[in-house]
């Protein structure tokens, strides 16, 4: 597969702000996981996550997804594929090195945000880490996301 059709890309965020509910929903539209195997915070996988419903380590997940929307081309035009590599990252102070580690990876982040509780102390975080790592100048990029507008 060419390269310009990879995407990597991890999503950040404070504790709670959306990121596996993000995740599962990118899982789903590009129908990597079987509607049947589908659940809440699919890729928190250690028991301790599911008990405790955090991200403990980050985990990886490999997405394909057929563009069918080429801006300026009418419908029926041919369809371009699409590897998405995404990181769900831990939102916890306490696992910050597993953010760290995925943004050494990555070309761009999507930056969650909670619409109802604003910008916290880890989005602040997390945004510094990401700059540390290249994500503004031009290197890499990220992406500010609303999360929980229909709260």
């Amino acid at each position: 597969m060419d390269l310009k059709y990879i995407r990597n890309f991890s999503i950040i965020a404070h504790i709670d702000h959306g990121k596996s509910t993000l995740a599962d929903r990118m899982l789903e539209i590009t129908h990597t996981v079987p509607e049947r195997l589908m659940r809440d915070q699919v890729l928190d996988s250690m028991e301790l996550e599911r008990e405790r419903g955090i991200t403990i380590k980050m985990q990886p997940v490999r997405m394909e997804y057929t563009s069918n929307l080429v801006v300026g081309l009418p419908s029926g035009s041919p369809t371009t594929k699409y590897v998405l590599n995404l990181i769900d990252t831990p939102g916890h102070i306490d696992f910050s090195y597993e953010v760290s580690r995925s943004l050494k990876a990555v070309e761009g982040s999507i930056l969650l945000v909670d619409s109802t509780q604003g910008v916290q102390a880890q989005t602040l975080t997390t945004l510094a880490m990401a700059r540390e790592e290249g994500l503004e100048e031009g290197r890499k990029i990220i992406i500010p996301v609303l999360s929980k507008i229909d709260s």
